[in-house]
Protein backbone atom coordinates (compact mmCIF):
# COMPACT_ATOMS: atom_id res chain seq x y z
CA UNK A 1 0.00 0.00 0.00
CA UNK A 2 1.37 3.16 -1.07
CA UNK A 3 1.81 5.84 1.77
CA UNK A 4 -0.72 9.03 1.26
CA UNK A 5 2.50 11.35 2.04
CA UNK A 6 4.03 9.76 -1.21
CA UNK A 7 1.63 10.94 -3.57
CA UNK A 8 1.70 14.46 -5.62
CA UNK A 9 -0.51 17.01 -4.80
CA UNK A 10 -0.30 17.90 -8.19
CA UNK A 11 -0.38 14.76 -10.14
CA UNK A 12 -3.33 15.37 -12.16
CA UNK A 13 -4.16 11.28 -12.20
CA UNK A 14 -4.72 11.84 -8.35
CA UNK A 15 -8.34 12.83 -8.06
CA UNK A 16 -8.68 11.45 -4.56
CA UNK A 17 -8.34 15.38 -3.26
CA UNK A 18 -6.18 16.73 -0.65
CA UNK A 19 -5.17 14.45 2.17
CA UNK A 20 -5.67 17.20 5.19
CA UNK A 21 -7.93 19.69 5.94
CA UNK A 22 -6.34 23.56 5.79
CA UNK A 23 -5.45 23.93 9.35
CA UNK A 24 -7.65 25.79 12.09
CA UNK A 25 -6.62 28.51 14.72
CA UNK A 26 -8.99 29.79 16.92
CA UNK A 27 -9.47 32.05 19.99
CA UNK A 28 -9.94 30.15 23.15
CA UNK A 29 -13.49 29.75 24.83
CA UNK A 30 -14.24 29.53 28.39
CA UNK A 31 -15.60 25.86 27.13
CA UNK A 32 -11.90 24.95 25.61
CA UNK A 33 -10.32 25.72 29.63
CA UNK A 34 -10.40 21.84 30.15
CA UNK A 35 -8.93 20.94 27.50
CA UNK A 36 -6.64 23.83 27.14
CA UNK A 37 -5.45 22.55 30.89
CA UNK A 38 -4.93 19.22 30.07
CA UNK A 39 -2.79 20.58 27.05
CA UNK A 40 -0.60 22.73 29.36
CA UNK A 41 0.19 19.85 31.78
CA UNK A 42 1.62 17.83 28.66
CA UNK A 43 3.68 20.79 27.54
CA UNK A 44 4.60 21.31 31.32
CA UNK A 45 5.54 17.55 31.16
CA UNK A 46 7.55 17.67 27.73
CA UNK A 47 9.51 20.90 28.92
CA UNK A 48 10.00 18.60 32.45
CA UNK A 49 8.90 21.30 34.51
CA UNK A 50 7.41 21.15 38.16
CA UNK A 51 3.46 20.29 38.22
CA UNK A 52 0.95 23.05 38.08
CA UNK A 53 -1.41 23.87 40.80
CA UNK A 54 -5.13 21.72 40.44
CA UNK A 55 -6.90 24.20 39.94
CA UNK A 56 -5.44 25.78 36.87
CA UNK A 57 -8.70 26.60 35.05
CA UNK A 58 -10.05 28.22 37.75
CA UNK A 59 -6.91 30.58 37.99
CA UNK A 60 -7.25 31.17 33.74
CA UNK A 61 -10.32 31.14 33.31
CA UNK A 62 -10.59 35.01 35.10
CA UNK A 63 -7.52 36.37 32.99
CA UNK A 64 -8.31 35.32 30.01
CA UNK A 65 -12.18 35.79 29.64
CA UNK A 66 -12.90 38.46 32.11
CA UNK A 67 -13.77 41.89 30.74
CA UNK A 68 -10.47 44.00 29.19
CA UNK A 69 -8.42 40.47 29.84
CA UNK A 70 -4.79 41.35 28.31
CA UNK A 71 -3.95 37.51 27.66
CA UNK A 72 -5.14 35.64 24.77
CA UNK A 73 -4.73 31.92 23.84
CA UNK A 74 -5.46 30.77 20.37
CA UNK A 75 -6.01 26.90 19.61
CA UNK A 76 -5.05 25.01 16.70
CA UNK A 77 -7.48 22.04 16.17
CA UNK A 78 -7.03 19.09 13.87
CA UNK A 79 -8.97 18.17 11.18
CA UNK A 80 -11.55 16.09 13.55
CA UNK A 81 -12.27 19.40 15.27
CA UNK A 82 -10.17 18.75 18.29
CA UNK A 83 -8.23 20.78 19.88
CA UNK A 84 -4.32 19.89 19.36
CA UNK A 85 -2.28 22.62 20.75
CA UNK A 86 -1.96 26.11 21.60
CA UNK A 87 -0.57 29.59 21.84
CA UNK A 88 -0.86 32.01 25.05
CA UNK A 89 0.08 35.67 24.47
CA UNK A 90 0.11 38.25 26.51
CA UNK A 91 1.23 42.02 25.52
CA UNK A 92 4.56 43.41 27.30
CA UNK A 93 7.02 47.04 26.98
CA UNK A 94 10.31 46.50 25.77
CA UNK A 95 12.25 49.12 28.17
CA UNK A 96 15.28 48.96 25.50
CA UNK A 97 13.22 49.98 22.64
CA UNK A 98 10.51 51.74 24.32
CA UNK A 99 7.66 49.82 22.86
CA UNK A 100 5.28 47.33 23.56
CA UNK A 101 5.05 43.68 21.90
CA UNK A 102 3.57 40.45 21.96
CA UNK A 103 4.99 37.99 24.14
CA UNK A 104 4.43 34.46 23.30
CA UNK A 105 4.76 32.48 26.37
CA UNK A 106 3.89 28.96 25.33
CA UNK A 107 3.34 27.55 21.78
CA UNK A 108 2.32 23.91 21.87
CA UNK A 109 1.17 21.41 19.64
CA UNK A 110 0.26 17.64 21.13
CA UNK A 111 2.64 15.09 19.63
CA UNK A 112 0.34 13.05 17.50
CA UNK A 113 -0.36 16.81 15.62
CA UNK A 114 3.21 17.70 15.06
CA UNK A 115 4.48 17.82 11.23
CA UNK A 116 0.73 19.20 10.11
CA UNK A 117 1.45 22.84 9.15
CA UNK A 118 -0.85 23.59 13.09
CA UNK A 119 2.61 25.21 14.27
CA UNK A 120 3.18 27.63 11.45
CA UNK A 121 -0.79 28.01 11.41
CA UNK A 122 -0.64 29.07 14.90
CA UNK A 123 2.47 30.93 14.50
CA UNK A 124 0.70 32.82 11.53
CA UNK A 125 -2.29 33.40 14.29
CA UNK A 126 -0.04 34.71 17.02
CA UNK A 127 1.55 37.08 14.14
CA UNK A 128 -1.69 38.19 13.04
CA UNK A 129 -3.24 38.67 16.76
CA UNK A 130 0.04 41.50 17.40
CA UNK A 131 -0.91 43.05 14.11
CA UNK A 132 -4.82 43.06 15.51
CA UNK A 133 -3.50 44.92 18.57
CA UNK A 134 -0.92 47.49 16.64
CA UNK A 135 1.96 45.33 17.28
CA UNK A 136 4.88 44.65 15.15
CA UNK A 137 7.01 42.38 17.23
CA UNK A 138 6.26 39.04 18.58
CA UNK A 139 9.25 37.63 20.95
CA UNK A 140 9.40 34.18 22.80
CA UNK A 141 11.77 31.89 24.65
CA UNK A 142 12.24 28.20 23.76
CA UNK A 143 14.53 25.57 26.14
CA UNK A 144 17.97 24.96 24.51
CA UNK A 145 17.32 22.06 24.70
CA UNK A 146 14.66 21.66 22.31
CA UNK A 147 16.44 21.29 18.66
CA UNK A 148 12.92 20.72 17.43
CA UNK A 149 11.53 24.18 18.34
CA UNK A 150 14.51 25.68 17.18
CA UNK A 151 14.31 24.47 13.73
CA UNK A 152 11.31 25.20 13.43
CA UNK A 153 11.53 28.73 14.42
CA UNK A 154 14.86 29.23 12.48
CA UNK A 155 12.78 28.00 9.16
CA UNK A 156 10.03 30.82 9.70
CA UNK A 157 12.87 33.48 9.70
CA UNK A 158 12.94 33.87 13.33
CA UNK A 159 15.98 35.77 14.87
CA UNK A 160 17.29 34.00 17.79
CA UNK A 161 19.14 35.63 21.48
CA UNK A 162 21.25 33.65 23.98
CA UNK A 163 19.92 34.77 27.06
CA UNK A 164 19.10 32.46 30.52
CA UNK A 165 15.51 32.83 31.82
CA UNK A 166 15.61 33.36 35.62
CA UNK A 167 12.08 33.39 38.27
CA UNK A 168 12.51 34.78 41.72
CA UNK A 169 9.74 33.51 44.05
CA UNK A 170 8.66 36.31 46.17
CA UNK A 171 6.87 35.29 49.38
CA UNK A 172 4.07 36.61 50.87
CA UNK A 173 4.59 38.69 54.21
CA UNK A 174 1.52 39.52 56.99
CA UNK A 175 2.96 42.46 58.03
CA UNK A 176 3.85 45.60 55.59
CA UNK A 177 7.24 45.95 54.63
CA UNK A 178 8.48 49.61 54.37
CA UNK A 179 10.10 50.43 50.95
CA UNK A 180 14.65 50.34 51.17
CA UNK A 181 16.04 53.28 50.82
CA UNK A 182 17.20 52.77 47.11
CA UNK A 183 13.84 51.86 46.14
CA UNK A 184 11.89 54.22 44.43
CA UNK A 185 8.64 56.06 46.21
CA UNK A 186 6.30 57.43 43.85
Amino acid sequence: MEHEDAKDPKDPKDRTGPKEHPPVVRPARPEDLPRLVELVHEHVAYEKSAPRPPDLADRLGPQLFAEGARQWVLLAQAPDGSVAGYAACSAEFAFWDARHYLHMDCLYLAEEARGHGLGAALMDGVAGLARELGLDQVQWQTPDWNEGAIRFYDRLGAAGAPKRRYTLSVPATTAAVPPSPAAPTH
